[in-house]
């Protein structure tokens, strides 16, 4: 039985991240050939990599890649379609974030984050969705935005702010890619037990406990909660919601806004 993107092949930008790797796990499940981006040593990628080969038989290729290089990712796109094949499934993860007030912030952080979180989430999804539209074919990008796009955290400008403008990204590059059938969305999650996050509740479990009351459903989601609807979003079968954001944060935008 022929699997859900079998024949497919994914591009993710940070994806040996927690929640990266989780997003290349569910799609290894439904069949589909990973391409991933970060800039850790291809060393640091073997183990991952030969849990994709053989927990799920699927092919992978590693690049250490900086994606605010927009000739970087051209390159790593140009190396993808040669092992692997042209992706019709672009998902831009790779982010960083500072904590920092506004007058603590230094200028270089606030660049670098944002040529990470915004700028390298524009090389990498105009250039694969310009190689889909030279091929005719039609596929899905997802952005791996976040609730902070329409909520004030403190000590996280230049994270808000590069969400925010993620955002509307998405929505520019989802109406101009629509007559190609490519559809165009975001997740947008809340608290998740992955990353910066994660390392902090681990050294401090009694702040996981705080943040769940925060959210009014009560819970902390994991990373494999994101990618399930991040496979969501990138169904076959999706040909109509296009421009939009899924946002999965247990209810923490309705009490912050």
């Amino acid at each position: 039985m022929e699997k859900l993107f079998q024949h497919k092949v994914l591009v993710i930008s940070g994806g040996l991240g927690d929640i990266g790797q989780a997003i290349c796990l569910e799609f290894a499940k439904h069949g589909a050939a990973i391409a991933i981006g970060d800039l850790q040593d291809e060393k640091d990628a073997q183990a991952f990599l030969n849990e994709l080969k053989q927990e799920y038989s699927v092919s992978s290729y590693y690049t250490q890649v900086d994606i605010s290089d927009a000739i970087a990712v051209d390159k790593w796109l140009q190396e993808v379609e040669q092992y692997l094949g042209t992706p019709g499934l672009i998902i831009s993860n790779a982010a960083t974030v500072t904590q920092a007030s506004i007058h603590e912030l230094r200028p270089e952080e606030w660049s670098r984050e944002l040529r990470v979180n915004l700028d390298g989430a524009f090389n990498l999804t105009q250039k694969a969705t310009k190689r889909m539209v030279e091929a005719n074919m039609k596929g899905h990008v997802v952005f791996i935005g976040s609730w902070a796009a329409e909520a004030v955290h403190p000590g996280l400008p230049a994270y808000c702010v590069s969400k925010a403008g993620l955002r509307m990204l998405c929505k520019c590059m989802a109406l101009e890619l629509a007559p190609h059938g490519i559809m165009v969305n975001e997740v947008a999650p809340g608290y998740v037990e992955a990353g910066l996050s994660a390392e902090i509740w681990a050294k401090n479990p009694s702040l996981i406990q705080e943040a769940a009351k925060k959210v009014p459903i009560g819970k902390i989601m994991s990373a494999t909660a994101v990618a399930q609807q991040v496979v969501h979003l990138c169904h076959p079968t999706n040909e109509h919601i296009t421009g939009s954001t899924l946002l999965m944060d247990g209810g923490l935008s309705l009490r912050a806004l």
